[in-house]
């Protein structure tokens, strides 16, 4: 089962970035429609982007909230690494436009109208992300949310972009009329390049890859640790959303009970569990002289 708490925080925080970003689409439209900027362009696809990137993880984090089922026994978390895969075409897509864009404005660059307009949009881009990227960071600490993390990396590009183009519309206002074409392509190399990293993050999730090393290593630890067990092995992990998956083979006296065995099993599974909340632990009793032979 999910935690009430940590859902709550998720789908505060997928409403809470689809707020933003239709914010901001409106707001660059406007600042754009009577500027003209291409840098301005820029940061208007990349919002109406957002939007739909945003609107996807809404969905899918609704969906990997939703409790295992028959045909779902690890529940539905991985919804969120193909949300984030979602969020990484769209991002890759925009870059693509932007780049284009700026290629174009490089070679034919133009005077900019209402430069003032453009740039207070800009400085309430820029205190919309800060807000929102604070309350993502908050949340993806407490709950672990891939889906959030991805959301939180291309918020955190915005960054850079609302302020890359922040600093384009003064330079072009003193007279530098091709920094927006030149600050245009520069944001969509650096948005490119946030959609590989959330591919990344969204495979290694959808393709079962182990957690860390050094997890894993504590983890065996806490096992080997519990009064009466002899070892431990086979520990295989793997993450699906929120929640980490973890199973491992204990090594135990041959001549213990079944009902002590079942002790130890459970002593285990508290111990890796209270060290790592997020952990659901499956545990296998092996006797030791099985293990040897």
């Amino acid at each position: 089962m999910h935690d009430p708490q940590h859902a709550r925080l998720m789908r505060l925080a997928t409403r809470a970035a689809l707020a933003v970003a239709l914010t901001l689409v409106l707001a660059k439209a406007v600042a754009w429609w009577l500027s003209g900027s291409v840098s301005l362009l820029a940061g208007l696809t990349d919002s109406l982007l957002d939007s739909a990137a945003s609107l996807i993880n809404l969905v899918a984090v609704h969906f990997a909230l939703r409790p295992a089922d028959e045909d779902h026994r690890y529940g539905h978390g991985k919804a969120e690494a193909l949300a984030g895969l979602g969020q990484a075409l769209f991002i890759g897509v925009s870059a693509i436009l932007i780049g284009m864009q700026g290629l174009e404005r490089l070679q034919t660059p133009q005077p900019l109208e209402a430069e003032g307009a453009g740039i207070a949009v800009m400085l309430l881009a820029l205190a919309l992300t800060i807000g929102l990227l604070a309350f993502q960071r908050k949340v993806v600490r407490e709950t672990g949310s891939t889906a959030i993390h991805a959301d939180s990396l291309h918020y955190r590009s915005d960054i850079l972009l609302n302020g890359s183009i922040l600093v384009a519309l003064l330079l072009t206002r003193f007279g530098w009329l091709q920094m927006d074409a030149l600050f245009a392509i520069g944001i969509a190399l650096y948005i490119f390049w946030s959609a590989i990293s959330i591919v990344r993050g969204a495979v290694a999730v959808l393709m079962d890859e182990e957690l860390p090393a050094d997890v894993s290593t504590q983890m065996h630890e806490l096992a080997c640790a519990v009064p009466g067990v002899l070892g431990a092995h086979d520990l295989r992990t793997r993450v699906s959303g929120t929640r980490w998956f973890v199973q491992l083979h204990l090594e135990l006296p041959g001549e213990m009970s079944l009902s002590q065995a079942h002790e130890h099993c459970e002593a285990v599974e508290k111990a890796i569990h209270e060290r790592y909340p997020r952990a659901e632990v499956l545990v296998h009793a092996d006797p030791q002289e099985v293990v040897k032979h």
